[in-house]
């Protein structure tokens, strides 16, 4: 059972910059997905990027151009670079692994854009 733990969350300014850290409790085969998704108050949870070695980085349209997903395999971490950040971005971010077709979460991490 993949255990995934979320950091990096907080209060920041219109236009400020936050770093997501999700770090998996064992190695992910390089394969397999690691995604970043998010669920404002009162809305589904969306897909925000995924990353998997062979394949370029999916990123969401709303997110595109500001926010960039990276991975280091032997750190077992995903990344989560968010630059020009808006109101519209507020919500829990989650931490989400793939591995023999089951989905591992982690609890989140909220991110408030708000002056």
């Amino acid at each position: 059972q993949v255990q995934l733990v979320e950091s990096g969350g907080g209060l920041v300014q219109p236009g400020g910059s936050l770093r997501l850290s999700c770090t998996a409790s064992e190695t992910i085969i390089s394969s397999d997905p690691m995604s970043w998704y998010r669920q404002a108050p009162g809305k589904e949870r969306k897909l925000v990027a995924r990353i998997r070695s062979g394949r370029d980085p999916e990123v969401a349209d709303s997110v595109r151009g500001r926010f960039a997903i990276s991975r280091d395999n032997a750190k077992k971490t995903v990344y989560l670079q968010m630059n020009s950040l808006k109101p519209e971005d507020t919500a829990v971010y989650y931490c989400n692994v793939r591995e023999n077709g089951v989905n591992y979460w982690g609890r989140g991490t909220l991110v408030t854009v708000s002056s």
